[in-house]
């Protein structure tokens, strides 16, 4: 009897040997990946603050030399070093609203048609010819805004507005002027062209998350197609499609290149979309490399601070807006 139970524990012991070490190279991967996580998660607020950081420390002359004066001033001379960014701010603003006001309601438009209407057979095409938009560089978009689409506005589209909105009071400003074909609205329109695919997909691939038990039973009871898209399928995926809208719009605000082409550069504030502008990215981008003497490249460096805090306040608007949208739910 007692051979056997000797036996037995010499062939427990092997197998117990092997187990713990199992577990402790379960325990020693686990422990490795952890930390991985971890030092990347750092990386990025470490990043994150030295960005922050050099933004500051680069801005401070500027901001010694002018004050909260910087934001309400639009002249920009380098000559005499005298700067403001109320131009830039206004262009980066405008270009981006007006850029949203076109693109929000053409890709949802194009959403519910992938997602509803369209026929199987159509459906991928369409999907990845949209898809296929995202991925043509900015500079492209500049081009083909620069010596296609501007001059067709200018002879075609720009003559028209300003005729049919001369006698209406507020229509007549913001259509008011010379058909330059550059300008304000032209580069919203070369957005809303570039944040169009960002927002189709992202509305498209919510769209589809939408359980078809629900849209059966709302055509069940009688519904229409757009009574099931805006009772059931906006209100189950309105997070969604807040969250690609915003994408959207950070795409918008901090696009350089095709702004740049299309805009006309100039630091001027005009009622008028035709007249020609520029933002804090086109600004940068045009007079970065040719900034002379420390307080011009302060200026330039406060404008990218100024399009960080404009991001981040966009941002932690549709955060809150998002925690809004989930509190109600969850109630």
């Amino acid at each position: 009897m007692a051979n056997n139970l000797a036996v037995e524990n010499a062939g427990l012991k092997p197998a117990e040997s092997r187990l713990a070490k199992a577990l402790a190279g379960f325990k020693l991967r686990d422990t490795g990946f952890h930390l991985l996580t971890l030092a990347a998660a750092w990386a990025v607020l470490i990043l994150l603050g030295g960005v922050i950081a050099s933004l500051i420390v680069g801005s401070m002359p500027a901001i010694r030399a002018f004050g909260l004066n910087f934001l309400v001033t639009e002249a920009w001379n380098p000559v005499t070093e005298k700067f403001g960014a109320m131009a830039p701010v206004y262009g980066t603003i405008v270009t981006s609203l007006v850029a949203m006001a076109i693109a929000v309601p053409s890709a949802l438009g194009i959403a519910i048609f992938l997602t509803e209407l369209c026929p199987y057979s159509l459906r991928r095409p369409i999907g990845i010819a949209i898809e296929l938009l995202a991925g043509i560089p900015s500079i492209i978009y500049g081009i083909w805004g620069l010596f296609v689409f501007a001059p067709f506005l200018q002879e075609h589209v720009q003559p028209g507005l300003i005729s049919a909105f001369a006698g209406v009071p507020v229509l007549s400003k913001l259509f008011a002027g010379p058909p330059y074909g550059i300008g304000v609205l032209t580069a919203g329109v070369i957005l809303a062209v570039m944040v169009l695919p960002i927002v189709t997909s992202i509305s498209r691939d919510v769209f589809e998350t939408v359980p078809t038990v629900l849209k059966e039973s709302a055509y069940a009871v009688g519904c229409t197609t757009w009574e099931v898209l805006r009772s059931v399928v906006i209100p189950y995926t309105r997070v969604g499609l807040i969250g690609g809208v915003m994408l959207g719009l950070g795409r918008a605000l901090g696009e350089t290149m095709a702004v740049t082409f299309v805009i006309g550069n100039a630091h001027r504030i005009a009622p008028s979309l035709l007249a020609p502008g520029t933002t804090i990215s086109a600004t940068i981008a045009n007079e970065f490399t040719e900034a002379v003497g420390d307080l011009y490249t302060s200026a330039l460096i406060t404008l990218g601070l100024i399009l960080f805090v404009i991001t981040f306040i966009i941002l932690a608007i549709s955060r809150y807006m998002l925690m809004r949208l989930q509190s109600q739910e969850g109630r």
